[in-house]
């Protein structure tokens, strides 16, 4: 009889024991401790954000339009030159020894034209004889124009007033038309070539203005005026090339820079931290507190601007959105609420 009873007892206590051991991880299961946000609206302006390159206003490589040996080298590096200055000058005696030879013959050609004109006025010669002279005279001066022509291929000048770059030849040496002298920049005013979205077409008008941002955002930004655009969209990109000038900038030509373009402005949009958005394969999500429980609801978003995303769909006005914490939350579980944050101390 104790023997039943010792028996009895062992198995109460070790089922006890088994329920306790059960029960412990539901005791010692915590709450998901965040921080939340309440959904407001808020005053943002669209912005559209495209990648652009400084292109010189007017670019030119110098190269020699005939072969030969540089006897005249003027490139002032760095410098500004004007429109029609001399910067080289290639071999030319020959030319100018043929240009002399056709002048000397044209001076003669000129002379007998004049004794014939005289003779041809009583009769002294036949209308061919004076014609076949008037053509040599024509001929000469043909002769002349074309070497002159040659001539001032050798000659190689600055196009338009612009700073010279980096000298590429010495005196002396012997250059080809695939030759660069040097190159003449016009940087007083810049071109602004950048991209955008085929869906943001219809925002580009000419004249109007957009934002330049250079040196990573450590200079102030700029105004350029919108001149033209491409007129075919590239097909593989789907994107619109555009072209903005930029007055008395210093910009270097082939620099990088930023160009913000106004989409107009949003008077309600809800903005959140990006940081609480969980993307997934198929939609973006956010953690909104009901009833003190999380749920995971399907959101759209729209414009991005430094660390916030506007949610365009999903999210209504006083809605409580977890910005901190989120990957602790799990669906339809209850959570602890820390602190309510403002967009502004969440930007800090």
């Amino acid at each position: 009889m104790d023997k039943r009873i010792i028996t009895a007892f062992v198995m109460i206590v070790v089922t006890f024991s088994c329920k306790e051991k059960k029960e412990a991880p539901a005791k010692t299961q915590q709450l998901a401790i965040v921080d939340v946000l309440v959904a407001q609206t808020k005053n943002i302006v669209n912005t559209v954000e495209a990648n652009g390159s400084v292109v010189a206003y007017e670019y030119v490589e110098l190269h020699p339009e005939v072969s030969g040996r540089i006897t005249y080298l003027n490139v002032p590096e760095g410098k500004v030159v004007q429109q029609g200055t001399l910067i080289a000058r290639i071999y030319d005696a020959d030319l100018q020894a043929q240009l002399a030879k056709s002048k000397v013959q044209l001076s003669l050609a000129e002379k007998t034209q004049q004794r014939d004109k005289k003779l041809l006025d009583i009769n002294g010669i036949n209308q061919s004889d004076y014609d076949a002279v008037e053509n040599q005279v024509e001929g000469f001066k043909a002769d002349i124009n074309y070497y002159q022509s040659l001539i001032e291929k050798t000659y190689i000048k600055a196009p338009f007033t612009g700073l010279v770059g980096l000298r590429q030849i010495s005196p002396g040496s012997y250059a080809t038309p695939s030759t660069i002298v040097a190159t003449v920049q016009q940087v007083n005013k810049i071109k602004v070539d950048f991209t955008v979205p085929q869906q943001y077409a219809d925002l580009i008008q000419k004249g109007k203005t957009v934002d330049i941002e250079a040196d990573g955002g450590k200079s102030a930004r700029r105004k350029a005026v919108i001149i033209a655009t491409e007129p075919q969209i590239n097909q593989i990109a789907r994107n619109l090339k555009v072209r903005a000038i930029l007055d008395g900038s210093m910009l270097n030509p082939g620099a990088f820079v930023k160009v913000y373009l106004s989409a107009g402005a949003d008077n309600k949009a809800v903005l959140v931290p990006a940081n609480c958005i969980i993307p997934d394969d198929k939609n973006k999500q956010v953690v909104v507190i009901k009833n003190g429980k999380a749920n995971f609801v399907n959101v759209e978003t729209g414009v991005r601007q430094s660390g916030n995303v506007e949610i365009t769909k999903g999210v209504n006005v006083g809605d409580t959105i977890v910005v901190t914490g989120v990957l602790f939350a799990r669906p339809k579980a209850p959570v602890k609420i820390r602190a309510v944050k403002t967009l502004e101390q969440l930007n800090k």
